[in-house]
């Protein structure tokens, strides 16, 4: 079976969460004899292939897709979308709605996001099958802490948050709540894409802020950071559930997250979760997770599945399709 992957041309250049699934998905399923390649504008080659696997719902989206549909090929659309009717307005709505329409089927990264997609577009549920978000093995295997300190020369507690450096990521409340926080460093790793959110985080954090830029997805100095936080915070707006969350839980961190999204879904009672709106919320959850941190009372213990396990739930709906 050939299957073409296709997103907006960035992603396969400047991968955040959505990209990193679509890669991993690239390089298993090849293990599952699924045949995969990236969609070239300049050479499309759309009937050289079986099915097309289109990523995100961004403006734009739509018009690919009813293309796809117009050529006769099955479409299989990773939506990894969090919207609810109260914030539906910041949300292409009525584009979304005809693209997820058009495809076949809608992967979604939980339950709760398919309840949610299929009420509030008013769309038959049926069309909508969950393929749970994942993680590299290597993220299973426990790394040195040491690298990561010794690098950045950083001792003491830390407050890891991985993501792009952006409003939705919700740094700037993230570092108004370790103002709070006694002798605990607060580590923020991604890319910025907003320089002047950037600056505003880093004044509010002052001195309990260290940013360590992007570091590579799966390389030893994340994995190590992971290893050596002592909390890892990710209080965005939603999540859905946070891939760089799934991986610090891997590797045994004490998950703070927003409760808003598919959070619940995934990490149930092996995560404190925050209003992502409230300072002191963020600023109590990650008091409670150092002190019980102290005292061994952390909360269950909690392991995601790997890329190589739901790549077979994949497998088996580009099967049922062609």
């Amino acid at each position: 079976m050939k299957v073409l992957f296709a997103t907006y041309p960035m992603a396969f250049h400047t991968p955040g969460g959505g990209e990193v699934q679509l890669l991993a998905y690239e390089r298993h399923l090849a293990d599952a004899g699924i045949e995969v390649a990236r969609f070239d504008p300049w050479n499309p080659r759309f009937m050289e292939h079986d099915i097309v696997h289109y990523f995100s719902c961004v403006g734009g989206s739509s018009h690919f897709c009813a293309f796809v549909k117009q050529l006769g090929l099955p479409l299989v659309v990773s939506s990894s979308l969090w919207v609810t009717r109260e914030t539906a307005a910041g949300f292409p709505i009525d584009e979304i709605r005809h693209q997820l329409f058009l495809a076949d089927r809608v992967v979604t990264n939980s339950e709760a996001e398919s309840a949610v997609l299929s009420g509030l577009l008013e769309l038959p549920v049926a069309k909508f099958v969950t393929v749970r978000n994942a993680v590299d093995e290597c993220f299973l295997r426990k790394s040195d802490p040491d690298a990561f300190r010794s690098a950045f020369d950083i001792t003491g507690d830390i407050v890891l948050c991985v993501g792009n450096i952006e409003p939705r990521k919700n740094q700037l409340r993230l570092a108004e709540a370790m103002q709070a926080i006694e002798d605990a460093t607060l580590v923020l790793a991604g890319g910025a894409r907003d320089q002047d959110y950037l600056a505003a985080v880093r004044h509010a954090g002052g001195s309990k802020l260290r940013y360590v830029g992007n570091l590579e997805h799966a390389g030893e100095l994340i994995r190590s950071a992971y290893a050596a936080c002592t909390v890892f915070a990710l209080p965005s707006l939603f999540e859905t559930p946070g891939l760089a969350a799934l991986e610090a839980a891997a590797q045994g961190a004490p998950v703070v997250i927003t409760g808003e999204g598919s959070t619940r879904e995934y990490f149930g009672s092996a995560a404190r979760y925050v209003d992502p709106m409230s300072v002191s919320s963020i600023a109590a959850a990650i008091s409670d997770a150092l002190a019980q941190r102290l005292t061994c009372a952390a909360p269950s213990a909690f392991i995601p599945p790997t890329w190589h396990e739901v790549v077979a739930e994949l497998k088996s709906i580009y099967s049922e399709l062609v």
